[in-house]
Formats: structure tokens, C-alpha cells, sequence
């Protein structure tokens, strides 16, 4: 019997000098399902890869004086690098440099162009080159680009365009048929009534002015656009066109596409679109998570970042940075990430509630029956309640994650988890042992801790690829059939001669207040009396440096050393809205980089949040976090005022996010 097949894929990923964890997010999480579907009985296939074309990267590389090629060459070592420390078990790794992948967009290309999908015309227009983007000048917010609000180019160019206006209305009738193609619902709602209800232009689908990407071979000098080549790999990693077509066959259409919010325009419009224009099926959905923001705080050269992946997994471990990530934000939705809070979850879900279940009960086995559990036992109360609460909980577990719903799915795991906690203090177990007449009803009591933390283990196995193995043992179990999935459905498949083997603690327990003075010796710190909302800093000894900063000199005057330990980073702002309960302050989200910081800042009563979006301003990027009305401000942005007006400090030219200010 043919096993069910299911397809899942993360966005070809841009190739980035830096790394961090928000780049782990959506891949952690598509092997998560892809986990879960296996342990299922799927065929599966996972793919995910990198975008290596595009005018972006050939500047990047000009400026590197190296080769195109031999730029993303090295970063995509490390990315592979970083899936295999993050044991992500992908299927396929697609370069959109792969000679297969070439050639079929290629054939993409003429296809569309024989049938009268592209057609070839002159470009006049806006494009943004970070962002890959082209558009009109109507689109543009204040002449800049209405996705990332940096400067656009005026370019004039013949070019070759894809009749995406021919596929409008048939993408809002499908979009409002097939309700699950586009989730979270605010992302389909913000489709249809941003974008394709107001009307879509044909899409210049071919570039002239630089060289970098897949040439159109019935035209010389022309390149496929960008989103055009990456958006093909979903199929083009199948063998689409080729002359090994199988995998395209048995696999597509994809069961979900996983992507950031930020590119769900592109996978839910433009992708579509041309599988239409091919005559292929669509991908059953396309899921848009949220952003993950990353707490202020910039690492010392010498230290490292504290958001660099292979720092926090050879710190705390794999499955902890795992489990965080996919527990501490609901899935679709923004969330914060901080070492505090990545702590608090170790100690508390971790150590506490399920390293310390599997201790106590190897450890009570051990004492009071020498590691092995009597097959005499006897029922009492609480029983019935806990297997009720274990049994129901795997099917709990995957009805939230075919919804993709890892937090909540964890969740229940954790309830489980507790429930079985609080069995031990209903059952006390060391009082049974006290009196020989009660050693049936003790076994019972250990037997079901060691099946309820079977199940438990099976459940977490998606999620948490290490810690499984080591529960397992602990508790002696090297039964594969008492492993399986569906055996988590069914008590008492805890083996009746497992042997217990008490071991080092799975999750130890970390000093918060240590282990965060710790991460504190590794920053730069500012003078912790300036608040985010004041327009100068006074900036604090490195803590690189064992010598103290020298006082001021008299004069005024500072060195280019006490400069060099402000770290001013150009942020462009994504969001910004009004706090509650005050008329001066403003919090605002801002991209820097790759990375996105939350800011809290005193400018209200000056710019309304609609004036600051889109802007490019000047950020103390290691000022140390700070609560301004129980929201944390994680830098501050530079202004200059005096008695009747303030001014936030921006740029008069393009400028990428992130660039240091100096």
C-alpha cells in the first residue's frame, strides 16, 4: 500500500553575511512537521535551499571585490552549517545557482513567452533594490518604497512582463473559494483588499542592467527577475520539466508552503499566478508566520552575538532553543525573543516540570522496587483521571499541529506533564512505601509515572530530537513498537521488564540571576540612568575591558575611543503606534539589519506614527533595555529639540538598515 505523500518548504533563504536565530525560526518549525508527519507513516518530502540571484547580491559582491558566486559559496556553507547543528532533517537543499534549477526556469521563462503570458515592452518605473521590487509611482509612500521604506531607483530599461493582470479576478475567486490557501485569515484579508481587489499591473519579470541571474535564452542580455527564479524552486526541485519528472508527480502540489509575513504577497499573487499561466495546481496553502523580534543588547566582537544560533544551542542545548521557539510565541503572531525569558522557560517547563518528573520517578523505581516495576498491582484513586488526561492528549496534539499550532500543542503536552506531577502528591508515593502492605498499590503508582512519561516522550519527539533518546534511557525502554506514534494512543505498552538507569539531569537547572550577569560581561552597557525617550547617552567602560573608562576630560572634549563605544546603526521603521495612557510616547518597530527592535521613544507630541513609517533614523543599538510603562525599549533613536520643537534625526540618501553609523 502507497503511503501518503505531504510536501513541505520553507522560502529559499537569502544568503546573509550574518546569521540568527529569527533565520532558525521557520525552519525549525517546518521540521517539526515534517517530524510529526513521518512518525505519522508520511512520505515526506522537505525541501528548503537558498536565493543566490538578484542585484543585491552583485553588489554585495562588488563590494567584497569577489565573484557573485563566490560570495554566496561561503555563506551557504554556513547555513548548511547551521541545519545540521539545529538537526533539521530537509529532504532536498536547493541553490537557485544549480545548473537543473537554471535550466528549468529557463524553460519556464519561453513557455510563458510562447503562449503569450510574457510579452516584451519598456520599463519606466520605481524599483527597490534590497527588496527586489518593482513598482509604479502611485505605490510609492512618500517616493520610497512601500514595503521597507528605503529609497527607489528611477529605472528605464526594455524589459519582458508577465501578464499578472490577466489572472486577477481568477486568483480572488479562487482565494475566496479555497478559504485554508492563505492563513492566518489577516494575511488572506490583507491580499485581497491590498492588493487584488484594488487592481494588478502586468509585472516586469526581466532585468537588462546587471548580469546576475538566470539569462533568457531567446534574448541575450536580459536575466530573469528575481522572484520569477526563486518562486520556480518549489518545482524545479521536483524535476519539473525535466526529464526525471517523478518526484514532481508523486509530491506537488505542496501540502504548505511556509513563509514570513513579509513575502506572503509574492507566494500568495505572483506564485500562483504563474502556475496558473503553466497550468499546474496550486499549493494547498501558504502559511505566513509572524516576525520574531530579537531583544536590544549588541555583543562584543570577541563574544559573539546572543542571538546567534550556535552560541544559544551549545550554551542551552538544542531542544531547549527549539522548545522555545516554537511554545514561547503562537505560530502567525509576532513575538519577542530574549535570554531572560529562553531562562525562565529552561527552569520552569524544563527542569522543573519534566526533567524533574522523569528524576523522581527513576530514582523512586529505583529505591523502593531495585529498577524494575512488579507486574502485581493494584488500582486506587487518581488513576482513572490521569490515564483519561494522557490518552486523550496525542490526539489533542495533532489536530493542533495539522493546524500548524505548535504552541498550543505544546501546551497540551504540558498539561499532561503536570497532571502527572500533581499524581505524585495525590499518591504520595514515599508514604505507600513505608508500610509493606501497600507495595501493590506503589507499583501501580510507578507504573503509571513510567507510562505517562512514555507517552509524553513520543508526543515531544517532533519538536525536541534529542531528549526523547534520553528519557528513554533512563526508563529503559528499547522497545520500538512501545515508541511508535500510534502506541501513545494505548496505556500500558510501558514495557513490563524494562529496567530503570537513573541518569544526569536531563534539563539542569540554570542561575538566572548568574547566568544573566554572565550574558551582562559580554555586552556593551550604557549608562543605565538614560532612559530611551532622552537625546543623549553617556556611554558606559567596555566590559571587554577590565581597565575603567577614564573620566571626561575637563575641557569637554571626548576621545575617538569614548565615540567608538556608542554603536549608532541606521533602523528603518517598520510600525509605530501611540502607548496608551500617555501623549508623549511613541513605540515603534524597527528593522536593523536583520534584526528588529522594539524602541519606545518620546516624540508624540511631534510625529504621529504615519509620519515615522517608512523613515530611515539614527538607533543607540547597545543601549541597555529598558521598561518605559511596562514596555521594554530596547535602544533609543537620536533627535535634536529645542524649546518649541523636536526633529528626529534621518537620512537625505539610501541607506541599507543595519549600516553602522560612524
Amino acid at each position: 500500500m502507497q503511503k501518503n505523500t505531504y510536501y513541505i518548504t520553507t522560502p529559499i533563504y537569502y544568503p546573509s553575511d550574518k546569521l540568527h536565530i529569527g533565520h532558525s525560526y521557520t525552519t525549525v518549525a517546518a521540521d517539526t512537521i515534517a517530524r510529526y508527519k513521518r512518525l505519522k507513516g508520511y512520505d515526506v518530502m522537505f525541501l528548503t535551499g537558498t536565493d543566490e540571484h538578484g542585484q543585491k547580491i552583485q553588489r554585495k559582491a562588488e563590494e567584497k571585490g569577489v565573484t557573485p558566486q563566490e560570495y554566496v559559496d561561503e555563506i551557504v556553507a554556513s547555513i548548511k552549517e547551521l541545519w545540521k547543528l539545529m538537526k533539521i532533517t530537509n529532504d532536498k537543499f536547493i541553490r537557485t545557482t544549480d545548473d537543473y534549477h537554471v535550466k528549468t526556469v529557463q524553460k519556464i521563462f519561453k513557455k510563458l513567452y510562447d503562449q503569450g503570458d510574457i510579452y516584451k515592452s519598456e520599463y519606466e518605473g520605481w524599483y527597490c533594490t534590497p527588496c527586489e521590487s518593482f513598482w509604479t509611482k502611485t505605490q510609492l509612500v512618500d517616493g520610497k518604497c512601500p514595503d521597507c521604506g528605503r529609497e527607489v531607483e528611477l529605472t528605464k530599461e526594455e524589459s519582458y512582463f508577465f501578464r499578472l493582470s490577466k489572472y486577477q479576478d481568477r486568483l480572488i475567486k479562487y482565494i475566496e473559494e479555497n478559504p485554508d490557501f492563505i492563513q492566518p485569515v489577516s494575511r488572506q484579508n490583507e491580499m485581497l483588499n491590498n492588493f487584488l481587489r484594488p487592481g494588478l499591473e502586468d509585472l516586469c519579470v526581466s532585468r537588462t542592467t546587471f548580469n546576475w541571474g538566470v539569462p533568457v535564452t531567446f534574448d541575450e542580455g536580459h536575466v530573469v527577475y528575481v522572484w520569477i527564479d526563486a518562486l520556480s524552486n518549489y518545482i524545479t526541485a521536483l524535476g519539473y520539466m525535466s526529464e526525471d519528472d517523478s518526484d514532481y508527480k508523486k509530491y506537488w502540489p505542496a501540502d504548505v508552503h511556509l513563509v514570513g509575513k513579509e513575502i506572503v504577497r509574492f507566494h500568495t499573487i505572483i506564485w500562483p499566478a504563474m502556475l496558473m499561466a503553466l497550468g499546474e495546481p496550486l499549493p494547498k496553502q501558504v502559511f505566513g508566520h509572524g516576525w520574531l523580534l530579537l531583544e536590544g543588547g549588541k555583543m562584543s566582537k570577541s563574544k559573539g552575538n546572543v542571538v546567534d544560533p550556535v552560541i544559544l544551542v551549545n550554551k542551552y542545548g538544542l531542544d531547549a532553543i527549539r522548545y522555545f521557539l516554537l511554545r514561547e510565541v503562537p505560530f502567525g503572531s509576532d513575538g519577542v525573543f530574549s535570554n531572560e525569558a529562553l531562562i525562565n522557560r529552561i527552569n520552569s517547563d524544563l527542569a522543573n516540570d519534566l526533567g524533574n518528573l522523569v528524576s523522581r520517578t527513576v530514582a523512586m523505581i529505583e529505591k523502593y522496587f531495585g529498577g524494575t516495576v512488579p507486574k502485581e498491582r493494584v488500582s486506587g484513586d487518581f488513576d482513572d483521571d490521569l490515564k483519561r488526561t494522557v490518552i486523550e492528549t496525542p490526539g489533542k496534539v495533532e489536530e493542533l499541529l495539522d493546524k500548524l499550532q505548535f504552541s498550543s500543542a505544546l501546551t497540551e503536552i504540558w498539561k499532561t506533564i503536570s497532571r502527572t506531577n500533581k499524581y505524585i502528591d495525590e499518591t504520595m508515593p514515599w508514604v505507600l512505601a513505608k508500610d509493606e502492605s501497600n507495595k501493590a498499590r506503589l507499583a501501580a503508582v510507578l507504573y503509571n509515572l513510567a507510562e505517562s512519561i512514555r507517552v509524553v516522550s513520543i508526543l515531544i519527539q517532533p519538536f525536541m530530537p534529542e531528549t526523547p533518546a534520553k528519557i528513554w534511557e533512563q526508563l529503559g525502554i528499547n522497545d520500538s513498537d512501545a515508541l511508535a506514534w500510534e502506541s501513545a494512543k494505548e496505556w500500558g505498552r510501558y514495557p513490563e521488564n524494562a529496567r530503570v538507569k537513573k541518569g544526569d539531569a536531563i534539563f539542569p537547572r540554570i542561575d538566572l540571576k548568574k547566568e544573566l550577569e554572565e550574558l551582562e560581561k559580554m555586552t556593551i552597557q550604557p549608562d543605565e540612568s538614560k532612559t530611551a525617550d532622552k537625546k543623549e547617552s553617556k556611554p558606559a567602560p567596555d566590559n571587554d575591558n577590565k581597565e575603567q573608562a577614564k573620566p571626561q576630560e575637563k575641557d569637554g572634549f571626548i576621545t575617538i575611543d569614548d565615540f567608538a563605544k556608542l554603536d549608532l546603526r541606521v533602523a528603518k521603521v517598520l510600525e509605530a503606534e501611540k502607548v496608551e495612557g500617555t501623549d508623549k510616547l511613541l513605540k515603534l518597530k524597527l528593522e536593523v539589519g536583520n534584526e528588529i527592535r522594539q524602541v519606545v521613544s518620546g516624540i508624540a507630541k511631534y510625529y504621529s506614527p504615519e509620519d515615522l513609517k517608512g523613515k530611515h533614523v539614527i538607533l543607540v543599538a547597545n543601549l541597555k533595555p529598558v521598561k518605559l510603562r511596562g514596555i521594554e525599549s530596547q535602544g533609543m533613536i537620536l533627535a535634536a529639540s529645542d524649546d518649541k520643537d523636536l526633529a528626529v534625526l534621518t537620512l537625505d540618501k539610501a541607506m541599507e538598515s543595519g549600516v553602522k553609523v560612524s
